[in-house]
Protein backbone atom coordinates (compact mmCIF):
# COMPACT_ATOMS: atom_id res chain seq x y z
CA UNK A 1 0.00 0.00 0.00
CA UNK A 2 1.48 3.25 -1.47
CA UNK A 3 -0.39 5.29 1.54
CA UNK A 4 1.16 8.64 0.23
CA UNK A 5 -0.27 8.68 -2.88
CA UNK A 6 -3.47 7.27 -1.48
CA UNK A 7 -3.91 10.14 0.35
CA UNK A 8 -3.03 12.54 -2.31
CA UNK A 9 -5.90 10.63 -4.95
CA UNK A 10 -8.49 11.12 -1.31
CA UNK A 11 -7.67 14.90 -1.51
CA UNK A 12 -7.78 15.68 -5.05
CA UNK A 13 -11.20 13.93 -5.26
CA UNK A 14 -12.32 16.53 -2.81
CA UNK A 15 -10.53 19.71 -4.50
CA UNK A 16 -11.58 23.44 -3.04
CA UNK A 17 -15.22 23.96 -4.48
CA UNK A 18 -15.66 20.34 -6.31
CA UNK A 19 -17.58 17.15 -5.49
CA UNK A 20 -18.03 13.99 -6.76
CA UNK A 21 -20.61 12.42 -9.46
CA UNK A 22 -22.16 9.01 -8.44
CA UNK A 23 -23.07 8.01 -12.02
CA UNK A 24 -22.86 4.38 -10.78
CA UNK A 25 -26.51 3.45 -10.85
CA UNK A 26 -26.88 -0.55 -11.54
CA UNK A 27 -28.79 -1.19 -14.72
CA UNK A 28 -32.00 -1.88 -12.83
CA UNK A 29 -31.94 1.10 -11.09
CA UNK A 30 -31.47 3.35 -14.37
CA UNK A 31 -34.27 1.49 -15.77
CA UNK A 32 -36.78 2.74 -13.56
CA UNK A 33 -35.05 6.54 -13.99
CA UNK A 34 -35.24 6.30 -17.67
CA UNK A 35 -38.94 4.90 -17.56
CA UNK A 36 -40.24 8.18 -16.04
CA UNK A 37 -38.93 10.20 -19.40
CA UNK A 38 -39.87 7.74 -21.95
CA UNK A 39 -36.02 6.37 -22.85
CA UNK A 40 -35.39 2.80 -23.35
CA UNK A 41 -32.99 0.91 -21.48
CA UNK A 42 -30.29 -0.30 -23.80
CA UNK A 43 -26.74 -0.42 -23.20
CA UNK A 44 -26.41 2.39 -26.14
CA UNK A 45 -28.40 4.76 -24.59
CA UNK A 46 -26.89 4.19 -20.83
CA UNK A 47 -23.40 5.21 -22.58
CA UNK A 48 -24.95 8.03 -24.60
CA UNK A 49 -26.34 9.75 -21.55
CA UNK A 50 -23.45 9.08 -19.02
CA UNK A 51 -20.72 10.45 -21.94
CA UNK A 52 -23.25 13.32 -22.42
CA UNK A 53 -22.36 14.11 -18.37
CA UNK A 54 -18.78 13.56 -18.78
CA UNK A 55 -18.50 15.85 -21.46
CA UNK A 56 -19.65 18.73 -20.22
CA UNK A 57 -16.35 19.91 -20.09
CA UNK A 58 -16.76 23.17 -17.68
CA UNK A 59 -18.60 20.76 -15.34
CA UNK A 60 -16.25 18.66 -14.90
CA UNK A 61 -13.07 21.16 -14.74
CA UNK A 62 -14.85 23.39 -12.38
CA UNK A 63 -16.95 21.26 -10.17
CA UNK A 64 -16.45 17.66 -10.34
CA UNK A 65 -13.66 15.73 -9.01
CA UNK A 66 -14.15 12.36 -8.65
CA UNK A 67 -17.09 9.89 -10.58
CA UNK A 68 -18.02 6.67 -9.10
CA UNK A 69 -19.03 3.90 -12.32
CA UNK A 70 -20.79 0.98 -12.13
CA UNK A 71 -18.82 -2.22 -14.17
CA UNK A 72 -20.17 -1.74 -17.48
CA UNK A 73 -19.44 1.91 -17.91
CA UNK A 74 -16.12 1.41 -16.67
CA UNK A 75 -15.09 -0.57 -19.19
CA UNK A 76 -17.89 1.06 -22.43
CA UNK A 77 -16.19 3.93 -25.00
CA UNK A 78 -17.71 6.74 -26.35
CA UNK A 79 -19.15 7.34 -29.76
CA UNK A 80 -16.16 8.04 -31.29
CA UNK A 81 -13.80 4.73 -29.14
CA UNK A 82 -12.31 7.41 -26.78
CA UNK A 83 -12.98 4.98 -23.27
CA UNK A 84 -15.02 6.97 -21.04
CA UNK A 85 -12.40 6.67 -18.10
CA UNK A 86 -10.22 8.76 -20.55
CA UNK A 87 -12.70 11.41 -20.95
CA UNK A 88 -13.31 11.64 -16.70
CA UNK A 89 -9.68 11.67 -16.54
CA UNK A 90 -8.67 14.60 -19.44
CA UNK A 91 -11.38 16.55 -17.53
CA UNK A 92 -8.79 16.54 -14.34
CA UNK A 93 -11.43 14.04 -12.39
CA UNK A 94 -10.81 10.95 -10.72
CA UNK A 95 -12.60 7.63 -11.74
CA UNK A 96 -13.73 5.30 -9.27
CA UNK A 97 -16.30 1.80 -9.31
CA UNK A 98 -18.56 1.12 -6.87
CA UNK A 99 -17.81 -2.81 -6.11
CA UNK A 100 -20.31 -3.96 -3.70
CA UNK A 101 -23.03 -6.92 -5.39
CA UNK A 102 -26.25 -4.84 -3.52
CA UNK A 103 -27.94 -5.07 -0.53
CA UNK A 104 -29.43 -8.45 0.01
CA UNK A 105 -32.03 -9.81 2.85
CA UNK A 106 -29.97 -10.66 5.93
CA UNK A 107 -30.72 -14.22 7.30
CA UNK A 108 -32.62 -14.25 10.70
CA UNK A 109 -33.05 -10.09 10.30
CA UNK A 110 -36.47 -9.87 8.55
CA UNK A 111 -36.67 -6.47 6.83
CA UNK A 112 -32.87 -6.15 7.15
CA UNK A 113 -30.12 -6.20 4.45
CA UNK A 114 -26.62 -7.13 4.41
CA UNK A 115 -24.07 -5.97 1.46
CA UNK A 116 -22.69 -8.60 -0.24
CA UNK A 117 -19.56 -9.12 -3.00
CA UNK A 118 -16.79 -10.04 -0.87
CA UNK A 119 -15.88 -13.04 -2.36
CA UNK A 120 -13.53 -12.51 -5.40
CA UNK A 121 -13.33 -8.59 -4.44
CA UNK A 122 -9.40 -8.28 -4.27
CA UNK A 123 -9.33 -9.86 -8.02
CA UNK A 124 -11.69 -7.45 -9.00
CA UNK A 125 -10.02 -5.03 -7.59
CA UNK A 126 -6.92 -5.56 -9.26
CA UNK A 127 -8.57 -5.83 -12.29
CA UNK A 128 -10.46 -2.39 -12.09
CA UNK A 129 -7.18 -0.34 -11.38
CA UNK A 130 -5.64 -1.78 -14.23
CA UNK A 131 -9.06 -0.28 -16.25
CA UNK A 132 -8.51 2.95 -14.46
CA UNK A 133 -10.23 2.64 -10.96
CA UNK A 134 -7.98 4.83 -8.33
CA UNK A 135 -10.71 4.69 -5.89
CA UNK A 136 -13.95 2.67 -4.94
CA UNK A 137 -16.87 2.33 -3.13
CA UNK A 138 -19.13 0.17 -1.04
CA UNK A 139 -22.58 0.78 0.02
CA UNK A 140 -24.35 -0.42 3.40
CA UNK A 141 -28.35 0.01 4.41
CA UNK A 142 -29.42 0.46 7.51
CA UNK A 143 -32.94 1.11 7.49
CA UNK A 144 -34.81 2.84 10.59
CA UNK A 145 -38.32 0.61 11.96
CA UNK A 146 -39.74 -0.49 14.87
CA UNK A 147 -36.93 -2.86 16.49
CA UNK A 148 -34.84 -1.82 13.84
CA UNK A 149 -31.88 -1.65 13.31
CA UNK A 150 -30.69 -4.32 14.64
CA UNK A 151 -27.31 -5.15 16.44
CA UNK A 152 -26.36 -7.77 13.89
CA UNK A 153 -27.09 -5.88 11.12
CA UNK A 154 -25.30 -3.09 11.73
CA UNK A 155 -22.32 -5.01 13.11
CA UNK A 156 -22.61 -7.13 10.35
CA UNK A 157 -22.54 -4.34 7.50
CA UNK A 158 -20.20 -2.38 9.89
CA UNK A 159 -17.81 -5.34 9.29
CA UNK A 160 -18.34 -5.73 5.50
CA UNK A 161 -17.48 -2.60 4.49
CA UNK A 162 -13.87 -2.58 6.88
CA UNK A 163 -13.03 -5.58 4.92
CA UNK A 164 -13.30 -4.23 2.03
CA UNK A 165 -12.06 -0.61 2.25
CA UNK A 166 -8.62 -2.75 4.05
CA UNK A 167 -8.41 -4.78 0.27
CA UNK A 168 -9.21 -1.49 -1.59
CA UNK A 169 -5.85 -0.03 0.31
CA UNK A 170 -4.12 -3.47 0.08
CA UNK A 171 -4.49 -2.52 -3.98
CA UNK A 172 -3.96 0.81 -4.08
CA UNK A 173 -7.33 1.92 -4.02
CA UNK A 174 -8.70 4.81 -1.81
CA UNK A 175 -12.42 3.29 -0.17
CA UNK A 176 -15.23 5.66 -0.16
CA UNK A 177 -17.26 4.08 3.06
CA UNK A 178 -20.71 4.63 3.04
CA UNK A 179 -22.85 3.62 5.54
CA UNK A 180 -26.59 4.76 4.53
CA UNK A 181 -29.15 5.67 6.77
CA UNK A 182 -32.41 5.46 4.72
CA UNK A 183 -34.81 7.76 4.81
CA UNK A 184 -37.95 5.55 4.68
CA UNK A 185 -39.71 5.91 7.67
CA UNK A 186 -41.87 7.60 10.36
CA UNK A 187 -38.89 7.95 12.15
CA UNK A 188 -38.14 11.41 14.00
CA UNK A 189 -34.98 13.38 13.49
CA UNK A 190 -33.68 12.82 16.95
CA UNK A 191 -34.17 9.31 16.58
CA UNK A 192 -32.51 8.88 12.80
CA UNK A 193 -29.30 10.67 15.21
CA UNK A 194 -29.38 7.96 17.51
CA UNK A 195 -28.95 5.35 14.54
CA UNK A 196 -26.71 7.42 12.68
CA UNK A 197 -24.42 7.42 15.90
CA UNK A 198 -24.79 3.43 16.64
CA UNK A 199 -23.61 3.35 12.44
CA UNK A 200 -20.68 5.27 13.03
CA UNK A 201 -19.49 3.88 16.18
CA UNK A 202 -19.43 0.44 14.70
CA UNK A 203 -17.99 1.53 11.32
CA UNK A 204 -15.18 3.06 12.82
CA UNK A 205 -14.60 0.42 15.35
CA UNK A 206 -14.21 -1.76 12.73
CA UNK A 207 -12.01 0.48 10.36
CA UNK A 208 -9.59 0.53 13.04
CA UNK A 209 -10.19 -3.42 14.64
CA UNK A 210 -8.90 -3.96 10.32
CA UNK A 211 -5.94 -1.40 10.42
CA UNK A 212 -7.66 0.64 7.29
CA UNK A 213 -5.93 3.99 7.23
CA UNK A 214 -8.29 6.76 7.63
CA UNK A 215 -6.13 9.26 5.76
CA UNK A 216 -6.53 7.63 3.07
CA UNK A 217 -10.42 7.02 3.28
CA UNK A 218 -13.20 9.00 2.39
CA UNK A 219 -16.79 8.64 4.49
CA UNK A 220 -20.34 9.28 2.25
CA UNK A 221 -22.98 9.25 5.08
CA UNK A 222 -26.56 10.24 5.45
CA UNK A 223 -27.58 13.33 6.38
CA UNK A 224 -29.60 13.12 10.20
CA UNK A 225 -33.34 14.30 8.62
CA UNK A 226 -36.75 13.03 9.56
CA UNK A 227 -37.96 10.01 7.85
CA UNK A 228 -40.07 10.82 4.87
CA UNK A 229 -42.98 9.70 6.72
CA UNK A 230 -42.83 12.21 10.01
CA UNK A 231 -45.43 14.12 10.63
CA UNK A 232 -42.56 16.48 11.99
CA UNK A 233 -40.37 17.02 9.05
CA UNK A 234 -36.95 18.93 10.40
CA UNK A 235 -36.15 22.48 9.12
CA UNK A 236 -33.23 23.22 7.07
CA UNK A 237 -31.47 24.60 10.23
CA UNK A 238 -31.80 21.51 12.43
CA UNK A 239 -30.86 18.86 9.87
CA UNK A 240 -27.25 21.14 9.86
CA UNK A 241 -27.03 20.86 13.21
CA UNK A 242 -27.64 17.37 14.25
CA UNK A 243 -25.85 16.11 11.13
CA UNK A 244 -22.54 17.72 12.27
CA UNK A 245 -23.22 17.26 15.59
CA UNK A 246 -23.17 13.46 14.89
CA UNK A 247 -20.23 13.31 12.66
CA UNK A 248 -18.28 15.62 15.27
CA UNK A 249 -18.92 12.83 17.99
CA UNK A 250 -18.27 9.95 15.69
CA UNK A 251 -15.90 10.71 12.53
CA UNK A 252 -11.99 10.83 13.55
CA UNK A 253 -10.49 14.14 12.10
CA UNK A 254 -7.87 11.48 10.17
CA UNK A 255 -10.24 11.13 7.72
CA UNK A 256 -9.89 13.79 4.91
CA UNK A 257 -13.35 14.48 4.12
CA UNK A 258 -16.82 13.63 4.48
CA UNK A 259 -18.79 13.27 1.20
CA UNK A 260 -22.87 13.34 2.14
CA UNK A 261 -25.05 11.19 -0.48
CA UNK A 262 -28.56 12.54 -1.29
CA UNK A 263 -30.31 9.85 0.16
CA UNK A 264 -33.69 10.85 -1.60
CA UNK A 265 -34.00 14.18 -0.91
CA UNK A 266 -34.77 16.28 -3.90
CA UNK A 267 -31.95 18.48 -5.64
CA UNK A 268 -32.81 21.73 -3.80
CA UNK A 269 -32.99 19.98 -0.82
CA UNK A 270 -29.81 18.62 -0.63
CA UNK A 271 -28.66 21.80 -1.71
CA UNK A 272 -29.77 23.71 0.60
CA UNK A 273 -28.80 20.90 3.62
CA UNK A 274 -25.39 20.91 2.07
CA UNK A 275 -25.08 24.56 2.45
CA UNK A 276 -26.15 24.90 5.86
CA UNK A 277 -23.89 22.64 7.70
CA UNK A 278 -21.06 24.37 6.23
CA UNK A 279 -22.42 27.78 6.87
CA UNK A 280 -22.27 26.47 10.78
CA UNK A 281 -20.21 28.02 13.16
CA UNK A 282 -18.20 25.59 14.27
CA UNK A 283 -14.74 23.74 13.67
CA UNK A 284 -14.99 21.15 10.95
CA UNK A 285 -11.95 18.68 10.80
CA UNK A 286 -12.80 17.50 7.42
CA UNK A 287 -13.93 18.61 4.00
CA UNK A 288 -17.63 18.34 3.95
CA UNK A 289 -18.48 18.06 0.26
CA UNK A 290 -20.72 16.01 -1.52
CA UNK A 291 -21.32 12.64 -3.71
CA UNK A 292 -24.79 12.69 -5.21
CA UNK A 293 -26.73 11.03 -7.51
CA UNK A 294 -30.28 11.72 -8.07
CA UNK A 295 -29.51 15.05 -6.40
CA UNK A 296 -27.16 16.09 -8.87
CA UNK A 297 -28.75 14.30 -12.39
CA UNK A 298 -32.60 14.82 -12.16
CA UNK A 299 -32.32 17.91 -13.64
CA UNK A 300 -30.05 16.88 -16.67
CA UNK A 301 -32.13 13.86 -17.17
CA UNK A 302 -35.26 15.29 -17.17
CA UNK A 303 -34.48 17.68 -20.02
CA UNK A 304 -32.34 15.26 -22.17
CA UNK A 305 -35.07 12.41 -22.39
CA UNK A 306 -32.95 10.27 -25.01
CA UNK A 307 -32.71 13.45 -27.94
CA UNK A 308 -30.05 14.31 -28.97
CA UNK A 309 -31.32 17.90 -29.96
CA UNK A 310 -31.91 18.02 -25.73
CA UNK A 311 -28.03 17.55 -25.06
CA UNK A 312 -26.80 21.14 -25.07
CA UNK A 313 -29.46 21.84 -22.66
CA UNK A 314 -29.44 18.78 -20.30
CA UNK A 315 -25.67 19.52 -20.11
CA UNK A 316 -26.59 23.28 -18.84
CA UNK A 317 -28.79 21.75 -16.37
CA UNK A 318 -25.72 19.79 -14.96
CA UNK A 319 -23.61 22.38 -15.24
CA UNK A 320 -26.60 24.60 -12.90
CA UNK A 321 -26.86 22.14 -10.26
CA UNK A 322 -23.08 21.39 -10.19
CA UNK A 323 -21.99 24.92 -9.54
CA UNK A 324 -24.61 25.04 -7.06
CA UNK A 325 -23.27 22.03 -5.26
CA UNK A 326 -20.05 23.34 -5.29
CA UNK A 327 -21.65 26.78 -3.58
CA UNK A 328 -23.32 25.09 -1.07
CA UNK A 329 -19.49 23.17 -0.13
CA UNK A 330 -18.32 26.68 0.58
CA UNK A 331 -21.16 27.68 2.34
CA UNK A 332 -22.33 30.35 -0.39
CA UNK A 333 -25.25 28.54 -2.02
CA UNK A 334 -28.56 30.92 -2.19
CA UNK A 335 -31.85 32.09 -4.10
CA UNK A 336 -29.90 34.61 -6.35
CA UNK A 337 -27.71 31.81 -7.52
CA UNK A 338 -30.07 28.77 -7.86
CA UNK A 339 -32.03 31.58 -10.67
CA UNK A 340 -29.01 32.53 -12.45
CA UNK A 341 -29.04 31.00 -15.76
CA UNK A 342 -26.02 28.86 -16.31
CA UNK A 343 -23.43 30.22 -18.88
CA UNK A 344 -22.58 27.29 -20.77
Amino acid sequence: MNLEELNKIAIKMVAPGKGILAADESTGTIQKRFDKIGVTNTEENRRDYREMLFRTEKTMREHISGVILYDETIRQKAKDGTPLVKLIEAAGSVPGIKVDAGAKPLAGSPGETITEGLDGLRERLMTYRQIGARFAKWRAVIRIGQGLPTATCVESNAEALARYAALCQEQDLVPIVEPEVLMDGVHTIDRCAEVSERVLRAVFDRLFAHRVRLEATLLKPSMVIAGSGCAHQATVAEVAAATLRTLERHVPPAVPAIVFLSGGQDHLLATEHLNAINRLDAHKPWILSFSFARALQDEAMETWRGRSENVSSAQRAFYHRARCDSAAVAGRYGSALEAEPAPI
